[in-house]
């Protein structure tokens, strides 16, 4: 089974890729999913979503093309996203205007949030509540936050790190449950996106 993380942060060298990383190698310590994909938004390589991706856009289509393959070959993702002013990233919001059920549609996601001292809850909320609508992305009901980032998973503090760790490891494992059960709904037929193209 394959996972992407999407890095949600427009920034090059950000904590969120870090995490993204972190995330990464500890699902292969745990021997998870066979293999990790990194798909990162840093410095925006996706730009603002425009009419003409309707159109059939050949620059657009060039670009999206290598996004979509390696979304499509997921069973699984984790969305990676930072806190900026209370709020998702402008970048990761376009990501999902730009890929859809085709890529996203019933696959199991893990949110987890970051921020620089004591929020990250904000893009919790966030992505529940406005970005899986018409793309049906299945969050776990289980999120992670990483408070005070600067702080976590730097190696110098195992043991105040204990405590989140548990808290990732139980998160992931979760997430390969959920790729094994929602993997028989992809296949079941009983999804139809041609009749019913959005989420209500």
């Amino acid at each position: 089974m394959k996972l992407a993380i999407i890095s949600g942060s427009h920034r090059l060298e950000s904590q969120s890729e870090r995490i993204s990383q972190v995330l990464a190698k500890r699902v292969l310590e745990l021997s998870l999913f066979d293999s990790v994909e990194i798909l990162s938004l840093a410095g925006n390589p996706l730009p603002h979503w425009d009419e003409s991706i309707w159109r059939g856009d050949e620059q657009w289509q060039a670009r999206l093309a290598p996004w979509k393959q390696k979304l499509k070959e997921a069973d699984a993702l984790i969305v990676v996203a930072p806190e900026w002013s209370g709020m998702v990233p402008a970048g990761l919001k376009n990501f999902f205007l730009l890929f859809g059920t085709a890529e996203l549609g019933h696959k199991p996601a893990l949110i987890t949030a970051i921020s620089a001292g004591q929020g990250g809850a904000y893009p919790v909320v966030e992505l529940r509540t406005s970005s899986y609508k018409n793309c049906r992305i299945c969050y776990l009901p289980d999120h992670v936050i990483v408070r005070h980032v600067g702080q976590v998973f730097t190696g110098e503090d195992p043991e105040g790190d204990k405590h989140l760790q548990d808290r990732v490891d139980y998160c992931l494992k979760l997430l390969k449950a959920y790729s094994t059960g929602l993997q028989h709904v992809r296949d079941s037929g009983v999804v139809d996106h041609k009749t019913f193209r959005n989420g209500m």
